[in-house]
């Protein structure tokens, strides 16, 4: 298992919050999931260090609804799990394989993330990622 320094941790934690944020906002889940996965926001945390990496979530997400100008409100809800899981899932993913956020959401998109957290949500974190990027490999 990767071992994760506490900084990455946190960071792991604050884009899990992120997304309930954007679900308790009211913004449309998986519009905000794209929007931020494609983003430069996303790539700023991706960075080995950017300053948005030490802001909390409540900033991120309105660096974000600036940068895309304006984040969809309303539309399709996700659980607050589901959320969390998500944004937690997908910073993990790139402290455990390097690739970028926007790589990540080419292989494993807001819909199959939804559609996986049933039965992945109580797997190891790497067990879970490996997962996703097996049920990407067999489609493509």
């Amino acid at each position: 298992m990767l071992n994760l320094t506490l900084q990455k941790r946190q960071l792991c934690d604050i884009q899990g919050r992120l997304f309930e944020l954007a679900l308790k906002t009211g913004y449309d889940c998986p519009a905000f999931i794209k929007s931020f996965m494609t983003s430069r926001t996303a790539a700023a945390l991706d960075d080995v260090y950017d300053r948005l990496q030490w802001a909390g979530e409540e900033y991120i997400l309105e660096e974000l609804d600036d940068e895309v100008g304006g984040l969809r409100k309303s539309g399709v809800r996700y659980s607050k799990e589901v959320m969390y899981w998500t944004g937690y899932v997908y910073r993990y993913w790139h402290y455990y394989t390097g690739e970028s956020s926007r790589q990540i959401y080419k292989i494993a998109d807001e819909k199959m993330m939804n559609e996986s957290w049933l039965g992945f949500h109580t797997l190891d974190v790497e067990m879970a990622i490996d997962d996703l990027k097996e049920i990407y490999n067999q489609k493509h």
